[in-house]
């Protein structure tokens, strides 16, 4: 693998923002500062994890990265 754009955690993680994204569409408006920013931060903060820890040189550093992901992948 030569970018972490091939690992397929990280396309499920992708479908995972898009679904997170049409979901949060249907949430009221008075939501959308609330529970509506954080949904977005935190499904997005999932492939970022995975694409900074894919860059890390040594096994533990990316281990602390993917480890960050287990409970929102099963």
């Amino acid at each position: 693998m030569s970018s972490f754009e091939d690992l397929e955690v990280w396309k499920k993680c992708r479908e995972f923002k898009k679904d997170v994204s049409e979901h949060i569409r249907q949430f009221p408006k008075n939501e959308e500062f609330r529970l509506v920013d954080q949904l977005k931060r935190a499904s997005r903060s999932v492939t970022a994890n995975i694409a900074e820890g894919h860059g890390r040189c040594h096994y533990v550093d990316n281990v602390k990265f993917c480890r960050k992901l287990k409970r929102f992948i099963k």
